[in-house]
């Protein structure tokens, strides 16, 4: 995984825990998949508890097989049934992206708004998955694009993170609220900067993202995108930092270090985001509360090249 910058600061990336997706079996696949789940059933019916049905209950909403999850309902299984972290049959549905399974467990009474013991929404976890299909059935049966996990990370943000615009807007007109921190203070514009998706972070600043808005340690977007993480493309990073400069973004804000998104590039070694600042204007004097300026922090000779002669 890629560093963070500012170490002090690290964390940034606490959903890549959402992120990991279910693979999603090809057709010809899916008959073979739930014929697992039935020849379970089959092995396991004359000794099957409750607990034992809606376990494979919750295998077959996971895995799409609709006519099994119609049997064990039918048997006893419960669409209100939770799993040792709280997941309804529902929640493992959305995050697989089974949208069909999905609209029958809704319809048969499933909590849409449910939240397991994490706080994830199936909302949520359908966002995380990259499952857009799956989000725009929930969101027209009234799941709440607000509701956040219990660090405060919400669909957005979750979104922002994969850098997926189409769910990203799906959200935003249902509601989403682009000015919504997670509990490290961090929004769904910081999140889309960090990673580099300006598409996205144009959609949240259209629909009314604050361009300065401070996270945690007083940092903004500009400090994040100049910072950016390693594995970002520069074309990516370059076009997001031009973009927030674009929407106003102001050049020589400090965080609660006294840096500036120019000693954030010069500290992290990123000469592709100090040519862009220093052309639009930002001040390679300034020093941080430690009396250090941008060229005393460059990580590396291009940096302070660059520095040297702004």
């Amino acid at each position: 995984m890629a560093q963070i910058f500012l170490g002090r600061y690290a964390g940034v990336f606490g959903l890549l825990t959402l992120m990991a997706a279910d693979v999603t079996p090809a057709r010809g696949q899916q008959t073979l998949v739930c014929q697992d789940v039935q020849q379970d059933y089959v092995i396991k019916q004359t000794r099957l508890d409750t607990r034992g049905l809606n376990f494979l209950f919750f295998e077959a909403a996971k895995r799409g097989c609709d006519e099994l999850v119609f049997h064990f309902l039918d048997l006893g299984a419960s669409v209100g049934a939770r799993d040792r972290i709280g997941n309804t049959g529902l929640l493992h549905a959305a995050r697989a992206g089974k949208r069909k399974t999905v609209k029958l467990l809704i319809e048969r009474g499933s909590e849409v708004n449910h939240q397991n013991l994490a706080g994830a929404t199936a909302l949520l976890r359908a966002a995380a998955s990259n499952r857009r299909g799956t989000v725009k059935v929930l969101l027209g049966a009234g799941a709440d694009p607000r509701l956040g996990n219990k660090r405060s990370v919400t669909p957005l943000m979750a979104a922002a993170f994969n850098g997926n615009a189409p769910i990203a807007k799906l959200l935003l007109e249902a509601g989403s609220e682009t000015l919504a921190v997670d509990a490290t203070g961090k929004s769904a514009l910081i999140y889309a900067v960090t990673r580099g998706f300006a598409p996205v972070a144009a959609l949240l600043l259209e629909r009314g993202a604050e361009v300065n808005q401070r996270a945690g340690n007083d940092l903004t977007a500009l400090m994040w995108a100049s910072g950016h993480s390693n594995d970002v493309p520069e074309k990516d990073a370059v076009a997001t930092l031009r973009l927030l400069i674009e929407k106003g973004a102001e050049l020589d804000l400090t965080d609660n270090r006294g840096r500036t998104a120019l000693m954030t590039a010069a500290h992290r070694g990123h000469p592709a985001m100090i040519k862009e600042l220093l052309a639009a204007g930002a001040d390679g004097k300034l020093r941080d509360r430690e009396g250090k300026s941008a060229m005393d922090l460059a990580a590396d000779e291009v940096s302070r090249g660059l520095l040297s002669n702004p």
